[in-house]
């Protein structure tokens, strides 16, 4: 046996390949190999086989997975993954559990010589240019038919309404105007569902076909429902047990994500699915759409931002933990607990409130309550509080009354300033009065670690608390800059004793209740953090406190729950699931769901460290304060630009209602979405100065990085209007994405636009996201991110910066794909963090035949 030093020569170029055995020789080769490709890209001259690749070379994650890539491309040496890198950390270690782990085939005499496996390309079905331009001429179309239809329903329902004498005459006028328009909306999307579609069955057909028009009208008509408001109620379920799903008694349903393929769905008695969870029955692969069962037995239980991918399902009394996602073909077994993306079995038990008396007639009796509320008190209020405040208003009420309304006036322009101004202005103070007094008071009435019923009083005081103090715009104002802090405090946050950063938490944060939300000194929070510290089943619920720890540092898309065992200078990586077992983890990173153990911080990332202390500090964070105050005063101005426009155009169309009728009204809402669109395009585009950016490795005090979060105030709140249509990636295309021809977005979000580039016919799914930056502590990297054509991202993938995918390649629901990464073509990778899992791609077959869409059992 030859012995081992501890430092590996770098092999010449014409060594002998490797074979990946146990023995002595073989692994030092295989050593020798990796540190020669660990070299090049560290430049050292030589690395030593025990030196660790983090704390001794000064590598970091983006410099070990463009090492893996390396790897992959040479099918003589073994293929690691970040996961592998973490875990051991040195090349010594790395390569015995390579070599532990290859097969035993590999091994074999004459097996070095068989070429390695390869992955069929996945099939992609080619759509004409023809058929992308019909599908979206007839959207277009269906778009602005309902928007003359509500432009004619509005006026007519307004001039009604107008006749009635008095404020009782207004109320039963609203009455039975809004009541019949609500029970319209309502009805009109389930019998569009039964006429267009009949009964969803597993199939497939190509995007931009006439099959998939029908779907899109149908998806698009259940997303504009207004019992998307009831989400959380028994009322809920009774909708979607109308659109077909076969829901049993007793379940809870509280994500707003709804559920397309309704008769794919089935839910036993007793389940409860937790919010921001996906169970679409539905998603987009290589250019088709492909539906599926999504089955959940009962009593099951469904954590928080959960994927639940078509073919999947949860036994009965089964649990799935947060941040998890069961992929195409898994199914938990009855009684397990599984969590991870894909999940995998535990011993965590995620349901963690006792039982409460809460059956049929208590349902009942609130879904009835709530009802009445809607009809008889919110919808009437609303629609008549409207019109008496808007004849209220000279400006408006003049135009109105048909004896002094004429074609123009010069008082047109000062008029719409006098309105958005007050409505502007009025929403800033008001809602921020109500914003910081009306939660604390209804928080007195619900108390911590106590249990309640769910569908009474304490239930319906705690989602009207929560509702209010997550309104998205003052988050969206305040983040990203020092001026958030007062504001989270404001709202009820205890923060302790705070060390300003200017960037201490992004614009996009939600909790249960702000007033049990504990942050420790020196944390930074990127965006997308859910807290959530109100803990569910099918009949009860129980507010406790969340703590986060001092010194940590959150990335994006985290759900921290009640409990979660992390302590003091943590650092939470990207869409980490935080544990809820085991040792309270400190002075570490966690990665991946599940997650393991990553250094809490590399050299790169503390070089700017001298900046985050002292007088650097004090005149760095000065600067930045007054930069973040311009952004807030721009931004507010851009928002208020936009409602004077807003105003200015209804006050017109009131003008011109006399003389080309309803017409007018009609195309308000058309005009509405091509104005915004273009504003806020140009907008964005005009704040980089028509330039596009590029990569940067800087401080968070450096003035690059200001404009970096100016840009992200940009309302984009818009695109969604965009989801599946050919529209989407026009406006990608104006925005800065090098996109291709043919591109089928279904509700992806692109945080850099300028740094990517989508290649022709990819295939995009809902809730899917390219983010080409990276923020830990007081460093911010940003890179291009590259899909090649004909690439599917899943259903909630991530893709990090610096990221290359090849053609046909496929990533898989809710996975994680981390910054530097290269996926080969036609490869299928998943989980998170994501590596290549080949049989993912095995799924169901595609078929080339293109069944009815409708089936009746």
């Amino acid at each position: 046996m030859v012995e081992q030093s501890s430092e590996v020569p770098i092999p010449g170029p014409d060594e002998p390949a490797v074979t990946l055995s146990s023995t002595g020789p073989d692994r030092t080769d295989t050593e020798r190999r990796l540190a020669k490709t660990l070299a090049e890209l560290t430049g050292a001259d030589h690395v030593p086989a025990d030196s660790h690749f983090f704390t001794d070379l000064g590598a970091n994650s983006l410099v070990m997975a463009q090492f893996c890539a390396r790897l992959r491309k040479n099918p003589d040496l073994p293929s690691p993954s970040m996961r592998d890198i973490y875990r051991h950390p040195t090349i010594r270690s790395l390569t015995a559990a390579l070599v532990a782990a290859a097969p035993a085939s590999a091994a074999a005499p004459g097996s070095s010589s068989q070429p390695a496996p390869t992955t069929s390309p996945a099939p992609v079905t080619r759509v004409s240019r023809r058929s992308h331009l019909l599908c979206g001429t007839a959207q277009l179309l269906v778009f602005l038919v309902y928007s003359l239809v509500w432009g004619y329903v509005t006026a007519g329902g307004y001039e009604w309404i107008a006749t009635a004498s008095g404020p009782l005459g207004v109320y039963l006028r609203s009455l039975l105007f809004g009541g019949i328009g609500f029970l319209a909306l309502c009805l009109f999307p389930v019998a569009a569902k039964w006429v267009l579609v009949g009964r969803w069955t597993p199939r497939e057909f190509p995007v931009w076909g006439l099959t998939y028009l029908r779907f899109w009208l149908v998806k698009v008509l259940l997303h504009a429902n207004p019992m998307v408001f009831l989400v959380g109620t028994p009322l809920y379920v009774l909708y979607l047990r109308a659109l077909g799903a076969r829901i049993g008694k007793g379940v809870t349903i509280l994500s707003r994500s709804v559920p397309v393929c309704t008769d794919l769905l089935t839910v036993g008695a007793g389940t409860v699915i937790r919010k921001d969870s996906f169970f679409l029955g539905y998603r987009a692969h290589a250019g088709r759409i492909q539906t599926g069962r999504v089955t959940l037995g009962r009593d099951a239980f469904v954590g928080e931002r959960t994927v639940l991918d078509i073919d999947t399902s949860v036994g009965d009394g089964a649990q799935l933990g947060h941040s998890s996602a069961l992929h195409s073909g898994q199914a938990v077994p009855d009684g397990e607990r599984w969590h991870g993306s894909p999940a995998e079995p535990t011993r965590t038990d995620y349901v963690r409130v006792e039982p409460a008396r809460c059956g049929t007639a208590r349902r009942t009796w609130f879904g009835l309550v709530t009802l009445v509320q809607l009809v008889f008190v919110y919808i009437p209020v609303t629609i008549g509080g409207v019109y008496m405040v808007f004849t209220g208003i000279p400006a408006i009420g003049k135009r109105l009354d048909p004896q002094t309304a004429v074609l123009t006036r010069p008082e047109l322009i000062p008029d719409a300033l006098g309105v958005s101004l007050a409505l502007f202005c009025g929403f800033l103070v008001l809602g921020q009065v109500t914003l910081y007094a009306v939660p604390r008071l209804l928080g007195l009435l619900v108390k911590p670690d106590r249990v309640y019923p769910l569908y009474g009083f304490h239930y319906t005081v705690h989602r009207l608390a929560a509702r209010i103090t997550n309104v998205k715009f003052f988050a969206w104002l305040f983040g990203d800059s020092s001026y958030i802090v007062p504001y989270l405090r404001c709202l009820g946050y205890d923060l302790t004793r705070v060390e300003q950063t200017g960037s201490n938490f992004g614009t996009e944060m939600q909790h249960e209740t702000p007033f049990l939300v504990t942050v420790g000194t020196g944390t930074m929070v990127a965006d997308g953090l859910s807290v959530v510290n109100a803990d569910y089943s099918s009949t009860s619920f129980k507010l406790s406190r969340v703590t986060i720890g001092r010194r940590n540092f959150l990335g994006n898309n985290i759900a921290y729950p009640v409990g979660g065992r992390t302590g003091e200078n943590c650092l939470l990586a990207t869409k980490v699931m935080v544990p809820l077992d085991g040792e309270v983890r400190k002075d570490v990173g966690l990665l991946g769901s599940p997650c393991f153990e990553i250094p809490r911080s590399v050299d790169r990332d503390a070089r700017f460290d001298h900046l985050r202390t002292g007088e650097e500090l004090h005149r760095h964070l000065t600067a930045k304060n007054r930069y973040n105050l311009r952004t807030m005063a721009l931004m507010l101005c851009v928002r208020w630009v936009h409602t004077f426009a807003l105003t200015l155009f209804a006050l017109a169309s009131v003008d011109l209602y006399g003389v080309l009728g309803h017409v007018v009204i009609g195309t308000y809402l058309a005009l509405l979405l091509v104005f915004s669109t273009a504003y806020y395009v140009l907008v964005e585009r005009c704040l980089m100065s028509f330039r596009r950016m590029s990569p940067q490795l800087c401080s968070i005090y450096d003035r690059t990085f200001w404009l970096h979060e100016r840009l992200w105030k940009v309302p984009s709140h818009y695109l969604n209007i965009f989801n599946g249509t050919p529209y989407k990636s026009l406006v990608w295309r104006l925005l800065g994405v090098r996109i291709g021809k043919r591109v089928f977005d279904d509700g992806c979000y692109v945080t850099e636009r300028t740094l990517t580039a989508i290649g022709d016919e990819c295939t995009l799914n809902a809730g899917s996201k390219l983010q080409c930056h990276s923020q830990e502590d007081g460093t911010f990297k940003s890179d291009h991110t590259t899909l090649g054509a004909r690439c599917t991202l899943g259903v909630g993938a991530h893709v990090h910066y610096g990221v290359t995918m090849g053609d046909g390649a496929v990533l898989a629901a809710d996975s994680f794909l981390m910054k530097g990464e290269e996926v080969p073509p036609n490869a299928h990778w998943g989980g998170n963090p994501a590596v290549d899992m080949p049989e993912s791609g095995r799924g169901r077959a595609l078929r080339t035949t293109d069944a009815p869409a409708t089936a009746t059992s």
